[in-house]
């Protein structure tokens, strides 16, 4: 009797092969996804020449604890209403210098938009989504007013002409325009969003 021929052997020779085009294939067609994170200017590395002094009634402080419970200035804030309070902080109008704010004048609160800063402050144990949405509440609030001054003044909402100067496909001629309308609101309204550094406790 003969004996029994044993299995047939698969070539994998080529399998490496195979294996390694799928490989190149998947990483050129794949798109990775990129957040845009937080638009946020550091400040410069050499200090001021001259020390700056800012009254306390011009910073609205804003604090996140580890329970991601908010304090506007001392006082515990739900986070629906803290746009409405920074852009009443913001628009206040405390020393009657901004023709057109239309803030209550508390001269308790902030002098005028220019000398407005807000801080914020986190705790280290804060969650992330409610460090992130208090960004947004703030930053909003510096939008809503930007918006009625932009709407006042040239018909338009301030995203929208801001949005059209930041396309690259806008006209030069356009743009030039447009850059003159966004840096006016934007000088009403500066932006002075202050981060302190985040607590431990």
């Amino acid at each position: 009797m003969g004996r029994r021929a044993g299995a047939p052997e698969v070539n994998a020779g080529s399998m490496a092969d195979i294996a390694f085009l799928l490989l190149i294939f998947f990483l050129v067609t794949t798109t990775i996804e990129t957040d845009a994170g937080l638009d946020r200017m550091l400040p410069p590395i050499e200090p001021p020449d001259t020390d700056v002094i800012i009254k306390q009634k011009n910073i609205f402080q804003v604090s996140i604890n580890k329970n991601n419970q908010l304090l506007a200035d001392d006082e515990l804030t739900e986070l629906k209403d803290l746009r409405a309070k920074a852009v009443a902080f913001l628009d206040n109008n405390g020393d009657g210098t901004c023709s057109f704010c239309k803030g209550a004048k508390d001269s308790e609160s902030s002098d005028n938009p220019s000398k407005a800063i807000i801080s914020l402050k986190n705790d280290r144990e804060t969650k992330y989504s409610t460090y992130i949405t208090v960004q947004n509440e703030l930053v909003g609030a510096y939008n809503e007013l930007r918006n009625r001054e932009s709407m006042r003044l040239f018909n338009r909402p301030f995203v929208d002409l801001e949005a059209d100067y930041l396309n690259p496909e806008t006209d030069e001629d356009l743009k030039d325009e447009l850059k003159e309308k966004v840096k006016r609101i934007q000088e009403m309204y500066p932006q002075k969003l202050s981060e302190a550094e985040t607590s431990s406790n």
